[in-house]
């Protein structure tokens, strides 16, 4: 059965105890993991901005798709990565623990909202 659908959601994540660590290289690197993901998954990610404690994302996907299951495939993805990259860094701030993001996140559907309006107020939070 064919279906037409325009999904598309604003995703805000944290770092752990909000820790400033999206800055620098490390900041470079994350925002290209976290696209790679989306290019490799069954999601696109249309635009993304991060300022020093979290990210935004817009983000369109497939109905069989649950938001949760994206926002822990980003999550667990780029925490395994940032960590091959940055492993003494990271020690120095997650001591017992090999983590990155918060456990909660934020989405929004867009509905009404214009994906041009998202995405310039996504792409101001840098």
């Amino acid at each position: 059965m064919a279906s037409k659908h325009i999904l598309k959601a604003h995703l805000i994540f944290f770092v752990k105890y909000r820790k400033k660590l999206l800055q620098g290289k490390l900041n470079e690197h994350m925002k290209a993991i976290l696209v790679e993901i989306s290019e490799n998954s069954d999601f696109n990610n249309e635009v993304i901005e991060t300022d020093k404690d979290h990210v935004h994302m817009m983000i369109d996907y497939i109905p069989r798709l649950s938001i949760s299951s994206i926002v822990n495939r980003l999550k667990a993805v780029s925490t395994n990565r940032i960590w091959k990259l940055y492993p003494n860094h990271l020690k120095k701030h997650f001591w017992q623990e090999r983590t990155f993001w918060s456990d909660g996140y934020f989405v929004c559907s867009i509905g009404e909202a214009s994906p041009d309006t998202i995405r310039r107020y996504i792409e101001t939070q840098g």
